[in-house]
């Protein structure tokens, strides 16, 4: 399909260099930026890595609090939640 274009002159005279050093046409660069640009965006973004912090002090849980109870371990937070 043919159409109409404005491009600034700057990067099309950068395009036209770059399609000749790579024995290509203008068309082809400005459609495999095209596919590149379309598949970015169908791409989910990743959420950087983070580190999980890990305590490694002394101590632990309350004598008496039942690590696999939530409602134990809310009592136990009281206040701090």
């Amino acid at each position: 399909m043919k159409t109409t274009l404005d491009i600034n002159d700057t990067l099309l005279a950068s395009a036209k260099a770059l399609a000749a050093r790579q024995r290509t046409s203008v068309t082809r660069l400005i459609e495999e930026g095209l596919q590149l640009r379309l598949r970015a965006k169908a791409m989910p973004k990743r959420a950087p890595k983070r580190a999980i912090p890990v305590f490694h002090g002394k101590g632990g849980l309350a004598v008496g609090v039942d690590p696999l109870s939530n409602k134990a371990l809310l009592e136990a937070a009281g206040d701090d939640t």
